[in-house]
């Protein structure tokens, strides 16, 4: 039989520690062995120092993958600072031809190249290649949400546990929660609202028709235009209030 580099030999080493194991004396953890079922706990240090750690060792990583692919560096420092702002104001500085564009809103919606902020009147879309620089405005706290509440939808948990697909398929929320959808993804899904799109040397006003291709297709009564999402810099939603104001002017 091998012996262990402890000297013993099997069955003598996992006899003396059964041994050792009966003797121990049993504590009962109040954090992990909590109810009926006992959890692993993530590391051997406390949450606080895990949960610390994670975000370290996350931002490490992304500056990491950013030094090994530089022309990936600005979508996944955006995405990446997004996502820590997810539902809260943010400032985007973007490019319109030679101008640049200021713009205030709520983080809503984060896929892999574009970021949809709301605000009270509208919702934009900006595809990464067109930010210049986001960041969080001046003067408001840097902070979520100082009365957040937060209710567990136990109904949800199960449908999620056992019919993952068809339930996050079924809701909008869900799909930003697992899933990284691209701004062609995303403008599919909104056909048939009346958007305005700005290009680096134009804007149009039309009715989201399809996205084919990777070209977005625009409707206005009687014109029709296919728009290179690659060009494109912003896309604003209108209400109808703002449609009757374009349609006026003109």
């Amino acid at each position: 039989m091998k012996q262990l580099k402890t000297g013993l030999r099997h069955d003598e080493y996992v006899k003396k520690i059964l041994e050792e194991r009966h003797r121990e004396e049993r504590k009962k953890d109040p954090i992990h062995e909590s109810g009926n079922q006992i959890t692993s706990p993530a590391g051997s240090t406390s949450t606080e120092e895990i949960r610390i750690f994670n975000e370290y060792m996350e931002q490490a990583n992304l500056f990491n993958i950013t030094k090994s692919t530089p022309n990936q560096r600005k979508a996944l420092m955006l995405k990446r600072f997004f996502k820590m702002k997810r539902y809260q104001q943010v400032e985007i500085y973007s490019s319109h031809g030679e101008e640049t564009v200021h713009t205030l809103g709520k983080v809503t919606a984060i896929g892999r190249d574009f970021v949809m902020l709301t605000n009270l009147k509208d919702r934009i879309w900006f595809p990464y290649h067109a930010i210049i620089s986001a960041n969080v405005p001046s003067g408001i706290p840097n902070y979520s949400n100082s009365h957040q509440s937060y209710i567990f939808d136990n109904d949800l948990k199960r449908k999620l546990l056992y019919d993952f697909g068809q339930t996050v398929s079924k809701r909008d929320a869900l799909k930003q929660q697992f899933y990284e959808e691209t701004l062609h993804t995303n403008l599919k899904a909104w056909k048939g609202i009346w958007v305005k799109v700005s290009t680096q040397d134009c804007s149009y006003v039309g009715q989201i028709i399809d996205v084919q291709e990777n070209n977005l297709l625009l409707s206005s009564f009687n014109k029709k235009w296919e728009l290179n999402l690659g060009t494109i810099s912003r896309v604003t939603s209108l209400r109808l209030l703002s449609l009757l104001t374009i349609f006026t002017k003109k």
